[in-house]
């Protein structure tokens, strides 16, 4: 992925290619966005399972799954954003998948 940081604003790009680049590069915060939320899944699950049930002389105040669970959806509503973001640069053109395997979007860029 190219930075663009360091670009000087005297470039003259086709507008094409300019839109080719922000569509990956909201790809590629869709795709950072969804590896977070699975990697709060797997914390989830991994703190259930740490959970033995049947022990009376443990009490569990389960404070962490809300953090999780708000993160997750604070997350969850990044995603839509840039999932939009990526629509909104959609015109006429050829397709162009977003997101990853679990879940594929197709967006027109042209």
């Amino acid at each position: 992925m190219q930075n663009l940081a360091g670009t000087s604003p005297h470039i003259v790009m086709p507008s094409a290619d300019i839109r080719q680049l922000i569509a990956a590069d909201l790809r590629n915060l869709i795709a950072q966005i969804e590896t977070s939320m699975r990697l709060i899944k797997t914390a989830m699950t991994e703190e259930e399972e740490a959970d033995q049930p049947g022990s009376i002389d443990v009490i569990v105040l389960d404070d962490v799954t809300p953090r999780y669970v708000t993160a997750n959806a604070a997350l969850g509503a990044c995603k839509a954003g840039l999932d939009l973001a990526l629509q909104c640069l959609s015109e006429f053109g050829k397709p162009v998948e977003t997101g990853t395997n679990s879940a594929r979007h197709t967006h027109l860029i042209a």
